[in-house]
């Protein structure tokens, strides 16, 4: 596993982002781990946030794209942050941008806030976790109504690994619906293999108990 694979989960502990115990997600399954990407709130944090992000879009997407989309609300500080972090690394100047929940009708006006899309422009979407693709079927028509547009794939800083709303897993069923590639920062089969039986800051995070619970929720929700 890469090192800023390791880093990333130690990042999510510590702020409290990744939690283990006993959670209801919003789909109403009963889970032994929640993550809340919430809890990213301070400056520092989106600045690292922002790197772990670019890293895992140079692994599989390069840096030769002109615009990161996020979709509102929480795409639009992961793009600021991230496109920080691309011009930064590997000095990449990309547009970032997000739709508005209501069309602006006065000043800057339309349903994009940030960079213009154009015809041609090539496009890497942002999300917080895995998505059932309910954001994904708002944001693809919003982005290719400018123009022939090259949408190279999605983001996201956890892949839960859990079915959609088939047998394959959102990102699966993302990638075989609209032809986009995805990927992630860390699949929840990276977490679990690199906290269990860790000790992290005197506490082991992921402990027998915890991973037989963690088994028993794949049996029923993981991809089959």
């Amino acid at each position: 596993m890469e090192e800023y694979k390791k880093d990333f989960i130690e990042f999510m502990i510590d702020s409290q982002v990744l939690r283990f115990g006993s959670f209801v997600t919003k789909s109403g399954r009963n889970t032994p781990f929640f993550v809340n990407t919430g809890f990213y709130r301070t400056g520092s944090q989106l600045k690292r946030l922002g790197e772990f992000y670019s890293k895992a879009i140079k692994s599989k997407f390069g840096y030769d794209f002109d615009i990161l989309f996020g979709p509102a609300y929480k795409g639009i500080p992961l793009t600021v942050a991230t496109s920080i972090a691309i011009s930064e690394d590997g000095g990449c100047d990309v547009g970032y941008c997000s739709n508005r929940k209501e069309i602006k009708d006065h000043g800057d006006k339309g349903i994009l806030l940030g960079s213009p899309i154009e015809d041609g422009n090539k496009v890497v979407i942002i999300e917080d976790v895995t998505t059932a693709g309910t954001s994904i079927r708002e944001t693809v028509p919003i982005i290719k109504s400018f123009g022939n547009v090259d949408i190279l794939g999605l983001v996201v800083s956890v892949d839960r690994m859990e079915r959609g709303t088939g047998e394959k897993s959102a990102l699966a069923e993302i990638e075989e619906n609209y032809g986009l590639k995805t990927t992630s920062i860390v699949t929840m089969e990276e977490v679990v293999s690199y906290l269990h039986n860790k000790e992290y800051k005197g506490h082991v995070i992921i402990d027998d108990d915890m991973k037989k619970k963690i088994d028993e929720y794949y049996e029923i929700y993981g991809v089959k």
